[in-house]
């Protein structure tokens, strides 16, 4: 992060940032489910890369505040013992960030209804308008989706960590988001399977709340009793990686 960030610099960028990511990663789902698309049933590859390289850009846009587009990579990080923004309390560079990644992924919903707008103005599959903005399981267990989304966050929240540490500062631009969009690849195609991989409350409870509000006929339910599957158990993961990242500090100091 350069040095001389501010909580209003890190705002905008989370905010940028994390719209992109939802504009990007919504629109290869759309892309990919929608009668009226070219794209349509180009299958789970085609949007496991879609959201790698939706990642991918958005940490591009979101140099500025570390690219975390995620409030589990936030909440990680702060139980890895690290610092969010120097001479600001962690409690409150963690509200900052938080805020600016659910208004971003909101927005980013919208503007992928945007793209879309004639498709979702026309009949598409059934509970298809939804699964374009947020995640659901294949085989719904309450227990085990959660266990599903956690152990997928954690192993995002751990790699990033310990790429981190051993050296990969950033200072490799391009290639260091490279190497995140590839993990989101490597954790679609792996682990994505049964709950569609949320792995961030803000990609799937902010576009959920757009889709909620979004003026379109036969949008379907929200589905509000799966949401906080994707939202707690990917905390519960971040937490997790950042606090084992001190038990691997312990065996393997630098």
């Amino acid at each position: 992060m350069p040095l001389e960030t501010t909580l209003g610099q890190i705002f905008a960028s989370e905010f940028m940032g994390t719209a992109m990511l939802l504009l990007l990663g919504a629109g290869v789902c759309c892309a990919v489910s929608f009668n009226g698309s070219k794209a349509k049933d180009s299958g789970w590859l085609v949007i496991a890369f879609g959201w790698g390289f939706a990642v991918f850009a958005g940490v591009l846009v979101a140099f500025q505040s570390g690219g975390h587009l995620n409030p589990a990579v936030t909440i990680g990080l702060i139980c890895a013992g690290k610092t969010l923004l120097a001479g600001t309390s962690n409690a409150l560079a963690a509200l900052v960030y938080i805020v600016a990644q659910f208004l971003g992924a909101f927005v980013g919903a919208a503007l992928a209804w945007l793209a879309y707008k004639k498709q979702f103005d026309a009949d598409q599959p059934e509970g298809s308008k939804l699964g374009v903005f947020s995640t659901g399981p294949a085989l719904k267990s309450t227990a085990w989706n959660l266990v599903t989304e956690l152990i997928a966050t954690f192993v995002l929240v751990f790699v990033v960590l310990i790429s981190g540490y051993q050296g990969n500062s950033g200072d490799l631009g391009w290639l260091n988001a490279l190497g995140v969009a590839f993990l989101i690849v490597a954790i679609g195609v792996s682990l994505g399977g049964p709950t569609g991989y949320a792995i961030n409350p803000a990609r799937d409870l902010g576009p959920r709340l757009w889709h909620a509000v979004m003026p379109a006929p036969n949008k379907g339910s929200s589905d509000w009793g799966y949401s906080w599957i994707p939202v707690v158990g990917p905390l519960l993961g971040g937490i997790i990686a950042g606090l084992l990242y001190h038990v691997v500090k312990g065996i393997f100091p630098v």
